[in-house]
C-alpha cells in the first residue's frame, strides 16, 4: 500500500478547504457524514429519518480493535443513545427493555454473523410509587439501597446458529447522575466489569462520547466561513456504551486466527414487534425487527439517498450488493463533487474502485487498486472465495499488532493497526475519510489542502489503558445557555452585539497534533458520608 507522504499534490492551500468535512468520510462506500437538515449528528448519530426518533434504538458508532495492554484479545465497542446530555434527569438514560442489542462478527465474509453477541435488558425500580429520584442518596455499589432505578441483562452468545446464555440477570452501570449521586463512579463501572466464561470482559453502562468531530457544517457547510473550525462538537456529552473484549480464537474462522485473522464487524438493534398468535399453535411467537445497524463510521449518512436510508438500516450486510442505487453511489459518490464545487479541488475520476474496496470488499491486491494485503476476507486461508460477496463491514485484520504510539491517521499515516483496519477511539475518521474520499488511499498521497481536516483532532479527554477503554462519563451541563461563554457566534453575539467572536481553539484541538494515544483515565475518589444501609 502507497502510504501518504509529506510532498504536496498540489501547490494549492485552501485555508477554508474543509468547509467538506461535514459531507465527509470515506463518503462511499456507504459512509459519510449526513447533509441532511436536524439536530446536530454525529457518525452514524441520527443517520436515518426512522431512528432519528428512536434514540434508545440508535447505535452511533462500532469500534473494534486488537486490545492494547492484551493483544491476544479484541475489544468491540458499540454505542447507543446520541447527545446524552449529562443533567438528563430524572429518568437519565437507559436501555430499551423492548430492544436487542448485537455486536456480529462475519469471519468468512459471506455477510452474514458468525458469532453474534446479544444484550437483552430488564428495568427494576426498587420505589416507584413513593419516590420520583433515580437514586435516594449517594450510591456507591451497584447493589446499594439507595439506587432506586436499576438495569440487569442477559447476554447471549449465538455460534453455528446454537445461542447459549454466558451472564444472566446481572447488573448494567447506571447513568451518572452527578457527584453528589455518585462521587465515585469509576468504582461503579469497576463493579459493572464482567468476566466471561472462556476468558474475556464485557461492560454495559454509561460513558463519555468518544466520537470527535466539529459539526457545525451542518450550517450549509459553514456557510462559506471556516473560521468556525475546531470545536468539537460533542465535547461533553455521553452515551450508553456496550463493550465486550474476547480472545481472537473466538472471533476467527475455525477457531484459528493465525490462518485466518480477518473479521467483519457491525452492530444491530432489534425491535420487539407484535405477538403472533394462531389459535393451532400451542406457543405465541415474536416478531424481532431490525430497525439500526452500523459497521464503519458515518454509514448511511451522504452515501445512501434518503429514499433507501430507513430501508439500509434494516439490511443484512449480505443484501448490500442487491441494492443498485446505492452500489451507484459507491462507484460515483456525491461528496467528491460537492467538494469540488465549493472548493475547487478536482474529483478523482470514477468509478471510484478504491472506496469499494475500503467499504465492501476490505483491502487486498487483488481486490483493487490500493496494492496491500491488509483485511479482506480473501486473506483468511480457510475462506471459500467463491462465497465471499461484497458487504459493509467493519473489517480488521487481527494479526496487526496495536501501534506502540498510535497516529491519528491510521493507515494512511503508516499505522497499520488504525482506521480502517478496523477502528480505534481515537482514530479521527473525520480526517482519514476526508483524505481518503479524494483519493489519498489510493495514491500515497495526502491532499495539502484538507491537511487541517477539521481541527479536531483528538477527543476533549483522554482514554482509558484498560477495558474498556472509553472515558467516564461528563457531569457538567453542556448547555451553558445563551449567555454561556463561546457557544457559538450567534448566542456570543446576543451577549455583545459590538463584539466580533474571535476564532476559539478548543481544549480538543489543543492536545494537538497526532495525539490519540490511549492515555490514563481516572476516577475521583470521594469520601462518602455516613449513611444508615
Amino acid at each position: 500500500m502507497k502510504l501518504p507522504q509529506a510532498r504536496p499534490r498540489s501547490r494549492r492551500v485552501l485555508d477554508q478547504s474543509l468547509l467538506v468535512l461535514g459531507a465527509t468520510s470515506l463518503a462511499a462506500g456507504l459512509g459519510a457524514m449526513t447533509l441532511a437538515p436536524g439536530i446536530s449528528a454525529a457518525s452514524s448519530h441520527r443517520e436515518a429519518p426512522l431512528i432519528a426518533g428512536d434514540p434508545r434504538a440508535d447505535n452511533t458508532d462500532v469500534y473494534a480493535f486488537t486490545s492494547p495492554d492484551k493483544a491476544d484479545t479484541v475489544t468491540m465497542v458499540a454505542n447507543w443513545i446520541p447527545m446524552e446530555e449529562p443533567n438528563g434527569g430524572p429518568n437519565f438514560y437507559a436501555f430499551g427493555d423492548d430492544l436487542r442489542y448485537n455486536i456480529k462478527v462475519d469471519n468468512d465474509g459471506d455477510g452474514n454473523s458468525d458469532v453474534t453477541y446479544t444484550w437483552r435488558f430488564r428495568n427494576s425500580y426498587r420505589d416507584a410509587a413513593n419516590q420520583f429520584l433515580y437514586n435516594t442518596g449517594q450510591v456507591t455499589s451497584l447493589n446499594d439501597p439507595d439506587l432506586n432505578f436499576r438495569q440487569f441483562y442477559d447476554l447471549v452468545v449465538t455460534t453455528g446458529g446454537k445461542s447459549r446464555t454466558v451472564l444472566e440477570n446481572v447488573p448494567a452501570a447506571p447513568s451518572h447522575a452527578g457527584k453528589a449521586s455518585m462521587p465515585n463512579y469509576a468504582a461503579l463501572r469497576n463493579q459493572a466489569t464482567l468476566g466471561l466464561p472462556g476468558g474475556g470482559k464485557t461492560y454495559a453502562g454509561q460513558a463519555e462520547d468518544p466520537f470527535f468531530a466539529d459539526l457545525r457544517v451542518f450550517d450549509l457547510l459553514y456557510g462559506g466561513d471556516l473560521s468556525e473550525r475546531g470545536q468539537d462538537t460533542l465535547a461533553g456529552y455521553n452515551v450508553n456504551t456496550i463493550a465486550i473484549q474476547v480472545p481472537k480464537k473466538q472471533l476467527a474462522l475455525n477457531g484459528n486466527n493465525s490462518r485466518n485473522p480477518v473479521i467483519g464487524i457491525w452492530s444491530t438493534t432489534e425491535r420487539e414487534g407484535v405477538t403472533i398468535s394462531d389459535s393451532r399453535e400451542a406457543q405465541h411467537k415474536k416478531d424481532w425487527k431490525q430497525v439500526s445497524r452500523l459497521g464503519n463510521p458515518l454509514v448511511n449518512e451522504v452515501v445512501v439517498p434518503i429514499k433507501y436510508k430507513d430501508a439500509f438500516n434494516t439490511l443484512n450486510p449480505s443484501q448490500d450488493r442487491t441494492v443498485q442505487p446505492v452500489v451507484d453511489k459507491v462507484y460515483d459518490p456525491i461528496l467528491p463533487k460537492v467538494i469540488q464545487q465549493v472548493y475547487g479541488i478536482p474529483a478523482p475520476a470514477t468509478p471510484r474502485n478504491d472506496l469499494a474496496e475500503i467499504y465492501l470488499t476490505g483491502i487486498c491486491k487483488v481486490c483493487g487498486p490500493i496494492k496491500a494485503d491488509l483485511n479482506a476476507h480473501r486473506l483468511n486461508q480457510d475462506a471459500n472465495r467463491r462465497k465471499i460477496v461484497p458487504a459493509e463491514e467493519l473489517r480488521l485484520n487481527m494479526a496487526v499488532r496495536p501501534t506502540a504510539q498510535p497516529k491519528r491517521l491510521g493507515v494512511l499515516a503508516g499505522d497499520l493497526a488504525g482506521f480502517p483496519n478496523g477502528r480505534r477511539l481515537a482514530d479521527d475518521v473525520i480526517d482519514i475519510s476526508l483524505q481518503a474520499v479524494e483519493g489519498a488511499a489510493q495514491t500515497g498521497v495526502l491532499v495539502p489542502a484538507l491537511a487541517d481536516g477539521d481541527k479536531v483532532d483528538t477527543n476533549e479527554v483522554p482514554f482509558g489503558t484498560s477495558f474498556p477503554y472509553v472515558a467516564l462519563p461528563h457531569t457538567k451541563n453542556v448547555n451553558a445557555g445563551p449567555y454561556g461563554p463561546e457557544r457559538n457566534a450567534e448566542q456570543s453575539s446576543m451577549k455583545n452585539a459590538a463584539a466580533e467572536r474571535p476564532a476559539v481553539s478548543t481544549s480538543a484541538a489543543a492536545f494537538g497534533g497526532i495525539g490519540a494515544l490511549l492515555l490514563a483515565t481516572g476516577g475521583f475518589r470521594l469520601r462518602r458520608r455516613n449513611k444508615n444501609s
